[in-house]
């Protein structure tokens, strides 16, 4: 029996069809797929914590009879071209956050993290290449908790944050505590005291924020209470922090709070919080608190714990005066009063402040509200310190921009903006048909793919999120969506979060926020048909392969000329494709290309290798 990196060694030289990769893949995990790269030797505690009953790595791609291959229609032009892997040292490259561009911007309010998309002619245009030693991440729940090593190869968290508790090297895996800069106890025991005072527990809490998430163990420890976070945080000294994040099956996004909008709707957000981020919310007149106060939902919770609450304990620490914490403290008090807040507790390091449910039950009346008539219109805007204001209400208990039913019930209940009918175009009767064809669709995905459903897919992206139906009819602990709105396409993230689902906004023919391998599962519909005419749609299937995992799957449903085009692209990019047909049969132009990406890492026979 030879050791990992021989036997990885051999499978890079050659490609291998999806049925030999099923084999190897299965071998790998049997043998014991925790082995150091190139030492051959296992690693006990992971050999505990991996036991594997069985072996459900790769996807069991099914063609039935109504799904049947899909000629490629030939034409006259050239072959496509076959896409080279990129240097090594690209392994980890993030397009419009990468740190030599960055280091050209302002530091001012964060400018240089914030981000800075390479030029035309600067991007890159071959295939991002996984460390060696890469391995399929732990299935869910056990990624919470563990990670491989060679997958996200960074010790700095672990130095710098040992005594905080966020996270340990051990053998060849890194272990997440659950611990936290302000809740040394874990997330459990922090999320318990939220809960004393924030409903948690019924569904009325679904969708969450972290600014400045860490390791995001916040967010890892609300899924079990069926809360899903979203997390973000910037790419700085802290070496992967949001890869790390996604790494464990969490949702996050490389993010900051500098000079322009976060990439949210108005009203997303049940609660927010702040543990330790370091956002300096009395800065710039209030414009960061009043960005929270945007995406906070009426009737929504934020929560600070970390300077300056509890100056009085800390001030040594933080090596700051008494006064100067005092009256941070003083003005972040009075600038949630502006917006229309009422601070509900304050105990030990945690503060929880609730947003009003209307503009009539403040006691103070804004002067200072933003001009701008849509506050969902963010997408590389300037933030302004301004108040957003809130819908218009009725009566004083009225919720403004509409009540939400509890979790789950609001998943499939219509959403406050569609039955107001705040989006264009779409209706009660038109939103339930959508419900309707995305079960649908998403049946017939699951009798092409068998693991979809399964553990094997956790973290999944739908690129052109539409309604949502897609991420509702897969909705289940195993796995969450990150639900992509366009910025091309109709605004419908608002609906998505008012469902109870969490999402961004993104411009497709950019690099998306996130590290290389973050995503498993990848679903495109009408992406293609929609970018068509607005950039490279090799761009785009190159972004694809970026943020994909080694064996990770595509579906993606467009117009069959469409199709031909984006399959004669993937011919040259390591993927197992196929086109097939319509689950309603040969007759519908509409049809569906699903590949899986093939192993394979960043080594010196594998940049060579065709």
């Amino acid at each position: 029996m030879g050791s990992k990196s021989n036997l990885s060694s051999q499978r890079a030289r050659r490609p291998l069809s999806i049925f030999a990769v099923l084999g190897l893949c299965c071998f790998f995990y049997l043998l014991g797929t925790w082995q150091k790269s190139g030492s051959g030797k296992g690693d006990s505690l992971a050999l505990k914590v991996n036991k594997l009953t069985e072996c459900t790595i790769l996807p069991n791609l099914s063609f039935e009879s109504h799904h049947n291959d899909v000629a490629i229609v030939e034409t006259s032009e050239p072959k496509g071209k076959v896409y080279k892997p990129c240097d090594s040292k690209y392994t980890d490259y993030t397009p419009c956050q990468e740190q030599d561009r960055a280091m050209t911007f302002p530091r001012e309010n964060m400018i240089y993290r914030e981000r800075h998309c390479p030029a035309e002619k600067e991007k890159l245009r071959c295939l991002i290449p996984a460390p060696k030693g890469y391995t399929t991440p732990f299935p869910w729940p056990k990624s919470r908790d563990y990670a491989y090593y060679a997958n996200v190869p960074y010790k700095s968290l672990t130095v710098e944050k040992a005594v905080q508790n966020w996270v340990q090297f051990q053998g060849n895996v890194f272990k997440f505590p659950g611990g936290g800069t302000m809740f040394p106890q874990g997330a459990d025991a922090y999320i318990d005291e939220l809960a004393t005072v924030i409903p948690i527990k019924d569904g009325s809490i679904r969708t969450a924020l972290d600014t400045g998430c860490g390791v995001a163990s916040w967010g890892a420890y609300l899924l079990k209470r069926n809360v899903l976070a979203m997390s973000f945080a910037p790419k700085d000294n802290h070496e992967a922090q949001v890869q790390f994040a996604l790494e464990r099956g969490v949702p996050a996004v490389i993010g900051v709070l500098g000079t322009i909008h976060l990439p949210y709707p108005s009203r997303a957000f049940d609660i927010a919080q702040c543990s330790r981020c370091l956002i300096p919310w009395t800065s710039n007149a209030g414009m960061y608190l009043m960005e929270v106060d945007r995406v906070l939902r009426p009737g929504g919770y934020w929560i600070l714990s970390g300077p300056p609450i509890n100056w009085k304990t800390y001030y040594q620490v933080w090596k700051r005066s008494k006064e100067d914490l005092k009256a941070e403290q003083r003005e972040i008090e009075e600038l949630a009063e502006s917006l229309c807040w009422e601070k509900k507790y304050e105990k030990g390091d945690i503060a929880i402040w609730r947003k009003k449910v209307n503009a009539e039950s403040c006691k103070r009346k804004s002067s200072n509200l933003c001009k701008s008539n849509n506050a969902d219109d963010v997408w590389y805007k300037k933030m302004k310190a301004c108040k957003t204001p809130f819908p218009e209400v009725k009566n004083k208990n009225e919720v403004a921009g509409g009540e939400l039913k509890k979790f789950p019930a609001r998943l499939f209940a219509v959403p406050p903006r569609i039955a107001k009918g705040y989006v264009h175009g779409v209706t009660t009767e038109s939103y339930q048909e959508d419900n309707k064809l995305w079960k649908k669709h998403a049946n017939a995905y699951k009798r092409i793919n068998k693991l979809i459903g399964t553990t094997r897919y956790r973290n999944v992206m739908d690129m052109n999120a539409g309604l949502g139906g897609f991420a509702a009819a897969l909705e289940s602990q195993k796995s969450w969506v990150m639900n992509v709105v366009p910025t091309v396409a109709k605004n419908t993230l608002g609906v998505i979060y008012e469902r109870g689902l969490i999402g961004i906004y993104h411009d497709w023919c950019e690099g998306f926020s996130t590290y290389p391998r973050t995503y498993d599962l990848i679903h495109a519909n009408d992406l293609f048909s929609l970018y068509q005419d607005k950039c490279s749609l090799e761009d785009i299937l190159l972004e694809m392969d970026r943020i994909l995992r080694p064996e990770g799957s595509v579906i993606i449903r467009d117009e069959v000329n469409v199709l031909n085009k984006v399959k004669k692209i993937v011919g040259g990019m390591r993927w197992d494709a196929k086109l097939v047909d319509h689950e309603d049969g040969p007759l519908v132009p509409q049809k569906i290309l699903v590949a899986v990406k093939e192993y394979w890492v960043g080594s010196s026979s594998d940049l060579t290798s065709s």
